[in-house]
């Protein structure tokens, strides 16, 4: 397990806003005042919440993993830490009969924590995806897209008292403290950073938009770039030959399907009745790596909210790469 003391610049900022205050000022006073009960496990920064699988293979990806830097406060500025426990779980969120309930994974001792310049223990947890998938038996074929891993931690101070999820109120959870104990990294597929990216063309095939414009979406060139590990987005100008406005589209790719098709508006306003057109869909079409990005159609909803523009249409678009 690696442990390493980093300090990232929001949290430089939030200590000394945390220590700049006068007595009795602060959120984690208000938290620990006339308590005997008052820890945090507070996060620093999460550095992955994603476990990326193959789905041709079922295989984890090597570089995949769960990571996040805690940082321990208590009413002795750290001292009563005695020791964390990790708990490990998996949540099968997709209709499947693969769930596993938590159990003691590690426990983490105080001398294993780092003190920061603050003086207050800190400790980066990092986890293997493959790691992961052993301690709950599941194989990479019992993974889906939209599954979640649990990891939660509980504090235990020397006083033998114990803090984690349960013990949360709205004053853990926001802002400064965000102290959750539990964390739900997400199944993704991996997908090749290059993989539908690059400049495409559109060809709009049958759909009548808002307004009635019959081909609002065709333009020779749209430039589709990876914003994330699988999510892709692309500017594009609705109605080129009328309207022209300017809007980015958003497609996210999970494990063989692209979801959440949907448009925003970049500047001014196309719309009726105070609501503006935009793009929706859910599942709208698949993908499949070894066969490549060469060509994709979509099916979605060209919608008006209040309907003052003509109401809802089905829209059917192709985009063709530019070789």
């Amino acid at each position: 397990m690696k442990k390493v003391y980093k300090l990232g610049l929001f949290a430089a900022a939030s200590l000394v806003l945390l220590f700049g205050c006068k007595d009795g000022d602060t959120v984690f006073d208000q938290v620990v005042d006339n308590e005997t009960r008052g820890a945090v496990l507070r996060t620093v920064e999460i550095l992955n919440n994603e476990i990326a699988f193959n789905l041709e293979d079922g295989t984890i990806a090597d570089d995949t993993f769960f990571g996040v830097i805690l940082e321990e406060q208590d009413q002795q500025g750290g001292d009563l830490l005695e020791f964390v426990e990790v708990y490990i779980g998996y949540r099968d969120n997709t209709g499947g009969e693969n769930n596993v309930d938590e159990a003691l994974a590690e426990t983490i001792p105080a001398s294993e924590f780092t003190t920061g310049e603050f003086g207050l223990p800190r400790y980066e947890y990092q986890i293997s995806g493959a790691d992961l998938l052993a301690f709950v038996g599941l194989a990479g074929s019992d993974l889906q897209g939209g599954d979640q891993f649990s990891i939660r931690f509980e504090l235990v101070l020397t006083t033998g008292q114990r803090f984690s999820f349960a013990d949360n109120t709205g004053t853990l959870t926001g802002s400064f403290f965000s102290s959750p104990f539990l964390y739900t990294p997400s199944v993704v597929c991996a997908v090749d950073p290059e993989f539908f990216t690059g400049e495409y063309s559109i060809t709009q095939l049958s759909g009548s938009a808002p307004f009635g414009i019959g081909d609002a979406f065709t333009q020779p060139s749209v430039t589709v770039v990876a914003n994330g590990d699988t999510n892709r987005t692309f500017e594009f100008s609705y109605d080129p030959g009328g309207f022209g406005s300017a809007y980015t589209m958003t497609l996210d790719l999970v494990c063989g399907e692209i979801l959440n098709f949907s448009g925003s508006i970049n500047s001014g306003s196309l719309g009726c009745d105070g609501t503006s057109i935009g793009q929706t869909g859910t599942v709208i079409t698949t993908y499949d790596q070894s066969v490549g990005d060469a060509s994709f159609t979509f099916t979605f909803e060209d919608f008006n909210p209040s309907g003052g523009c003509g109401g809802t249409y089905e829209a059917v678009i192709r985009m063709d790469k530019i070789q």
